[in-house]
């Protein structure tokens, strides 16, 4: 699962939303892997939350990959200030692509235990 909290850019929220709407419709439209892509706003529509699940690491990349154009349309006119964690196991592999691509790989939590 990824996590990344994000905030709205002032007076953008209704491109935030149109922006977010067109990120989901890729992600159904174009993703074989991904399992969940759920937006949340908070009250007043300056924070967003997104929760993605995936099946393995490969999932993210190709998520990632058809999400791009769009994504970076987001971050260059809707939002800013977002930071990413990651929930699972990941390669080394996958976190050097990462922080090659980003400059830091994202935080990374393993599952220690849970409910069934």
């Amino acid at each position: 699962m990824r996590h990344w909290p994000a905030h709205t850019a002032r007076g953008e929220l209704e491109g935030f939303k149109a922006q977010a709407a067109e990120i989901v419709r890729l992600t159904n439209e174009k993703d074989t892997h991904t399992i969940r892509c759920d937006w949340f706003l908070n009250e007043d529509g300056t924070s967003c939350e997104v929760h993605e699940l995936f099946p393995d690491e490969q999932g993210l990349i190709e998520h990632k990959l058809n999400t791009m154009e769009a994504t970076d349309r987001l971050f260059r006119d809707y939002a800013s200030d977002h930071e990413s964690t990651l929930y699972g196991e990941v390669s080394e592999n996958f976190l050097n692509l990462v922080t090659e691509r980003m400059g830091s790989a994202p935080a990374v939590f393993s599952f220690v235990q849970g409910l069934d």
